[in-house]
């Protein structure tokens, strides 16, 4: 989920940085990330300086071009149907034996451009060089749709359902969780991962990696806004660009990291894009999932059409959260046309969607666009999670068959980016949140998804990981052992986290 503002990226790390504490010391000093091929990765971590490194140079460095956006309005024809989904689909064969040799050299070596310098320019404390200043025309789309080619096949329209209102009082609260020590486990994506998406999947920059337990034995891992071949760091975007990626892991052992056993391709060594976006600003800028869930042999996932990014750092706008499905192990999926969420005014409380299956019900868990909003929830029986007209809102300690935007806060604060999973053994439920007032990832616990939910806890703070968003929980994490994945903004990339919980 990459968002432009200006020239620059903008995620919620700079809001949180201005409110989290300042009194952490920095971690001690430790070399960059290195994989078993000797490749170096990112490490999101803040640090103590090198101290065998050089001392820094008195004139800090400066970027070699400076832009100057200048807005336009340009007409954008949209066609309307929009295109079938591309499903081409290859299976993929064996990664090579030595895990260092690159399975598609000729797909995934070629060099990246390099940007020249500006002038080199002297002064008495050093040299540096005076950036080039460039005006940039940079288009603002104006959206217009127009007669489309065949689209996607109608799907007809499953029958209303109103299920009367049923009581869903509060549980009495539970102890709230504290972390004893939050660990850096893993790189999972990009250059430097052990994983080596960036030449096995094409996979050089992305963000989330949300995971569910796809079927027995496997964990489907959905990652965000992807780029590969082309992607600079920290600069947003490329030409290699899909809205999501899907990978798998069997790895039982995440102790020492998390394998990614494959990824749904569409030719040899490129992750293929699972739900298409329209890529038009101020239309459909991109598709971004938010959870995932199986039922039976059918996989779900919810996901959020955005319209457009903010200029406000931590906003975006969509146009709807949706539903899709895969009955063919996540190769292909399918939006359901009906099971949406229509973001009227902007204001819709159900746009960024995270959804548990447990018991009968799957509990849709949901809050606006953006990262300063409440908590929504939501039920519906698993035999009617693709009929919006079945699902009951909890309103103040009732189930009621309402409008969304009727649904009461489950806890207090803002929260986003939410990740929620039943424990069995514990029958505990766990939330984590991004919290951009506090500027950490919290931990909640419940004995019910309605609550009473426990304060917050952090997992970690953006003065220890000042890039840091996410906070999306390994589906076989304990009460006690919980695996989580963040992403940073500038790498754009992935990393497993471990918390030991009390």
């Amino acid at each position: 989920m990459l968002q432009r503002v200006g020239t620059g990226l903008c995620v919620v790390a700079a809001v949180c940085a201005l409110a989290a504490p300042s009194s952490a010391a920095p971690l001690p000093y430790a070399p960059p990330p290195v994989n078993s091929c000797g490749e170096v990765g990112f490490d999101p971590v803040v640090r103590q300086p090198d101290p065998k490194a050089p001392p820094a140079p008195l004139i800090p460095p400066v970027p070699p071009n400076i832009d100057i956006p200048i807005p336009y309005p340009k007409i954008v024809p949209v066609p309307e149907p929009g295109p079938r989904p591309d499903n081409t689909r290859i299976k993929p064969g064996p990664l090579p034996t030595d895990p260092c040799k690159n399975p598609c050299p000729d797909v995934t070596d070629k060099p990246d451009d390099q940007q020249a310098p500006g002038p080199a320019v002297s002064s008495g404390s050093g040299t540096f060089r005076i950036p080039q200043i460039q005006i940039r025309p940079e288009a603002e789309p104006i959206p217009i749709p127009v007669p489309g080619g065949p689209g996607p096949d109608p799907q007809p329209a499953p029958p209303p359902v109103v299920n009367p209102a049923e009581a869903g009082p509060v549980t009495p609260p539970v102890a709230a969780p504290a972390a004893e020590g939050v660990n850096f486990v893993q790189q999972l994506t990009g250059h430097g991962s052990e994983n080596r998406t960036d030449k096995r999947y094409g996979v050089d920059g992305t963000d989330l990696g949300l995971m569910w337990e796809s079927k027995p034995g496997e964990v489907a891992v959905a990652f965000g806004d992807t780029f590969g071949k082309g992607w600079k760091f920290g600069v947003p975007g490329g030409p290699d660009w899909r809205s999501n990626v899907l990978g798998h892991s069997t790895d039982k052992n995440l102790a020492d990291g998390m394998k990614i056993d494959s990824m749904v391709q569409d030719s040899p060594c490129h992750a293929a894009e699972l739900l298409s976006s329209r890529k038009v600003k101020n239309y459909e800028m991109t598709t971004i999932p938010t959870s995932g869930f199986a039922i039976g042999d059918r996989q779900y996932m919810s996901y959020m059409s955005i319209n457009r990014w903010s200029t406000i750092p931590g906003m975006w706008f969509t146009n709807y959260g949706g539903v899709a499905y895969s009955d063919d192990d996540g190769q292909t999926w399918t939006k359901d046309q009906h099971a949406k969420w229509e973001n009227i005014f902007g204001l819709g409380k159900f746009q960024v969607a995270t959804m548990v299956p447990q018991g009968d019900y799957v509990y849709m868990f949901g809050t606006p666009n953006g990262r300063i909003g409440s908590v929504g929830l939501a039920r519906v029986l698993k035999k009617d999670v693709l009929n919006t007209t079945a699902y009951q809102y909890w309103v103040n300690g009732t189930w009621a068959p309402t409008d969304k935007n009727d649904a009461t806060p489950i806890m207090s604060g803002i929260a986003s980016e939410l990740s929620v999973r039943y424990d069995q053994s514990a029958k505990l439920w766990q939330l984590s949140t991004l919290d951009t007032v506090r500027g950490a990832i919290l931990i909640r616990n419940a004995a019910s998804p309605q609550g009473i939910w426990s304060d917050g806890a952090p997992l970690l703070n953006t003065v220890d990981y000042p890039k840091a968003y996410g906070g999306f929980i390994h589906p076989w994490s304990t009460d006690k052992d919980l695996y989580f994945t963040i992403s940073e903004w500038d790498s754009y990339n992935v990393y497993l986290m471990h918390a030991r919980l009390k």
